[in-house]
């Protein structure tokens, strides 16, 4: 079973990808974060596979400083950003942190095929930046 932690500072988001990914037979939404901060308190209590991640979550740590945090106390923790606000120095910052997917929140049908793809230890990109 894939474990999945969903960080959005939306409770509306966080409910909404919970429902989405929830579905999928093999996986298991093992919490949620409300931002950067509990992301990473979160990743080292739950250990999850994956963490589906916004970048803007306001107060304190946004989306790529928890990225490579949860990168330095969970390896093996794959992340996958998806925010509204993705362009090339995004990208950028965000393949320096050690994010291997980006995908846009008005694009979310690509998530699934997102989370495919990092647990394989793919870079995967749905958006055009």
């Amino acid at each position: 079973m894939t474990r999945i932690l969903i960080a959005d500072d939306s409770p509306q988001v966080r409910q909404g990808l919970s429902k989405l990914l929830g579905g999928h037979a093999d996986w298991e939404v093992c919490g949620e974060a409300v931002d950067g901060n509990d992301a990473i308190e979160k990743t080292r209590q739950l250990t999850p596979d994956v963490v589906v991640m916004d970048f803007f979550m306001p107060p304190g740590v946004d989306g790529v400083a928890a990225a490579r945090e949860i990168n330095r106390v969970s390896p093996k923790c794959s992340v996958l950003l998806c925010s509204m606000y993705l362009d090339s120095q995004l990208a950028r910052l965000a393949k320096r942190a050690g994010i291997l997917g980006l995908v846009s929140k008005s694009n979310v049908g690509q998530i699934v095929t997102g989370i495919e793809a990092v647990l394989r230890g793919e870079r995967f990109i749905a958006s055009r930046i």
